[in-house]
């Protein structure tokens, strides 16, 4: 069931994970003996989030990177969406357990449950926003590095079915500031995306 999903997660999976992080755009305070538990607590303080966005999609059979540009946008405890404006509106929006994607006047919804890859993919960024630093270990191995100032968090899936589909993301930033999500697909597409903080 979930070969059906694919597409649908090739697209979205690197706006979850920056949605998924984008507490950490506003910033926190500097933390002692800064480690990846104290950076999952600064990327948790903020409930709520808004920011800008530029995507390039690396395709291996295209010639040229697709890019797109929008918003993205988080709610506690579990509301992500990511609204693409250029070069195409579209919007995806992940809530209560549903995955509700909109292009034109298309409207299409999954049931998470439905499609448990999707399910683990979600449930680490819900991790993320939380600070569940042991509910993401269950589903990545974790490796931070760098120092506080410029840090390199490299997220690489356990689960088998995952790695089918993501072989790692990668996460780049300043103190508590995310500032680029780069995620590699297991068939060599990837996605760089980064992420500028806006108003509330």
């Amino acid at each position: 069931m979930f070969d059906a999903a694919r597409p649908l997660f090739s697209r979205f999976s690197a706006g979850l994970a920056a949605v998924g992080l984008l507490l950490g755009l506003l910033g926190t305070p500097a933390i002692a003996a800064w480690d990846v538990a104290q950076l999952m607590q600064g990327l948790a303080q903020n409930k709520s989030g808004r920011a800008s966005f530029v995507e390039k999609k690396y395709i291996a059979l295209l010639d040229k990177p697709v890019e797109s540009s929008g918003e993205l946008l988080y709610t506690a405890p579990d509301r992500l969406e990511k609204r693409t404006l250029k070069p195409r509106p579209e919007s995806m929006l992940i809530e209560t357990g549903t995955l509700t994607v909109e292009r034109g006047k298309r409207r299409t919804t999954l049931r998470l449950q439905d499609y448990p890859e999707l399910v683990a993919f979600t449930e680490s960024i819900r991790g993320t926003l939380a600070g569940d630093l042991a509910a993401l270990r269950r589903i990545y191995n974790l490796d931070l590095e760098g120092t506080e100032e410029r840090w390199t968090l490299t997220l690489r899936p356990i689960e088998t079915k995952i790695l089918d589909v993501v072989q790692r993301i990668r996460i780049g930033g300043s103190r508590a500031e995310v500032k680029t999500i780069e995620i590699e697909q297991t068939d060599k597409d990837r996605s760089v995306m980064v992420i500028a903080p806006l108003a509330p």
